[in-house]
């Protein structure tokens, strides 16, 4: 292509469908160019263009705001335009009470989800993850007598439908964990371990009674995994720094408060400098 490229040309050659190659020096007419093909692409209903052109500029600015705000912008114009064709064409389908669910948890609005995942499970009973999302609605909403014995049974129900599902185990060891239940709770969290051996939340609760019943062998083994699994969790960190503490271990309890002290320190940067020149202090 020409070193003198117009962004009437790159438009063009992108509406085409076709490849366009800018010269490296030219990069920035090759983003806005693609980045208004795309809109053209995604207006003209050929969504699945626009979304393959900005998984291409992506990959060559994987960190420019302008191409994230457009593929944000466009997924959720889709999942929109999705969302309204179904509650139209499909009314009284599960899928619509379902989604209905999730929109109210966004909204914190528990109780509304719970009812709206007793719908869809009343049409379709065999369904994945409806009786998954009605525990965790029901936890949400209180943690009661009730409450706890209906999410039970849903993630029972759950479980009947997915043997092998970790976060159902997870859920019933934390209702056990709230009855005062540690044996049961130990087990469940075990059980959710064996099923999903990288979840680091299991992996957490479990080292917890284990410190508790002072097996802090198995507490540190467990910890030591969650933190490589993810090193910037601050409730692993913390964990593993009682666990070392407890066990006598006091240099790498010293260790590993340094790092949770890193963690939790506020980031150095532009916001930071903005508040020294106001004379604030940066959050602690």
């Amino acid at each position: 292509m020409m070193r003198g490229i117009s962004l009437a040309l790159v438009l063009a050659v992108c509406a085409s469908g076709a490849c366009v190659v800018v010269p490296p020096e030219q990069k920035e007419l090759y983003r806005t160019g693609n980045l208004a093909a795309a809109k053209c692409f995604f207006e003209a209903g050929e969504q699945g263009r626009a979304f393959a052109l900005l998984s291409e500029l992506q990959k060559k600015f994987p960190n420019n705001a302008d191409v994230l705000y457009l593929e944000a912008k466009l997924h959720m114009k889709a999942f929109n335009d999705a969302t309204f064709a179904m509650f139209e064409h499909a009314p009284n389908s599960y899928r619509v009470h379902e989604l209905s669910g999730e929109i109210f948890e966004t909204q914190n609005r528990y109780k509304d989800a719970a009812e709206e995942y007793r719908k869809a499970i009343a049409l379709a009973p065999g369904a994945p993850d409806l009786h998954f999302r009605l525990g965790r609605a029901l936890l949400l909403e209180s943690h009661d007598r009730d409450a706890l014995a209906g999410a039970e049974e849903a993630f029972r129900e759950e479980l009947k439908l997915s043997p092998g599902d970790g976060a159902c185990e997870f859920q019933l060891g934390q209702i056990a964990q709230v009855r005062a239940e540690p044996a049961e709770a130990k087990k469940h969290f075990e059980e959710a371990l064996e099923m999903s051996p990288d979840f680091v939340q299991a992996m957490i609760a479990l080292a917890k009674i284990d410190i508790g019943e002072k097996n802090y062998s198995r507490a540190i083994e467990l910890l030591s995994r969650a933190t490589v699994l993810q090193p910037a969790n601050e409730t692993a960190h913390y964990a593993l720094m009682q666990a070392y503490r407890d066990s006598g271990d006091l240099e790498k309890a010293k260790a590993e408060k340094k790092k949770l002290d890193q963690l939790q320190k506020p980031p150095e940067g532009e916001f930071s400098d903005f508040l020294k020149k106001l004379g604030e202090k940066a959050p602690q």
